[in-house]
């Protein structure tokens, strides 16, 4: 089973980012780690940390179900895609084997759905 995030404009040739549900998963835990925090520790992950303990302007992303569950609106993208940015360059100075050069350009095409979200004024959807 699979997961898409795709912009909600209603063309299938508009840019998307797929991954397996476990490398979703592997992709957030990373994520979660670059924002100073352990995502399996949160709860809705196997931990009972409340998502109002930590900040992060991922947080939309990171806390959101791998089905269904609200959209992320173009304000949420607009926020979410500087951080985003700036973990993947950080990400590229590292040398940390394959996974490592898998998450970043996976980032780097959720990054280019993200701007796509902004500039078209479209939410995010999870399919």
């Amino acid at each position: 089973m699979g997961l898409i995030l795709y912009p909600g404009d209603g063309d299938n040739s508009s840019p998307d980012a797929t991954w397996s549900c476990v490398r979703f998963h592997s992709f957030r835990r990373r994520l979660a780690r670059s924002e100073g925090f352990d995502l399996d520790g949160m709860w809705g992950f196997g931990g009972d940390r409340p998502w109002s303990g930590v900040s992060t302007v991922l947080e939309p992303l990171l806390d959101h179900p791998d089905v269904c569950g609200d959209d992320l609106s173009p304000d949420d993208c607009a926020v979410m895609l500087p951080r985003l940015e700036a973990i993947t360059h950080a990400w590229a100075q590292d040398d940390d084997g394959p996974l490592l050069h898998q998450h970043i350009e996976d980032a780097r095409r959720l990054a280019d759905v993200l701007r796509f979200c902004v500039e078209r004024q479209v939410p995010l959807l999870f399919g």
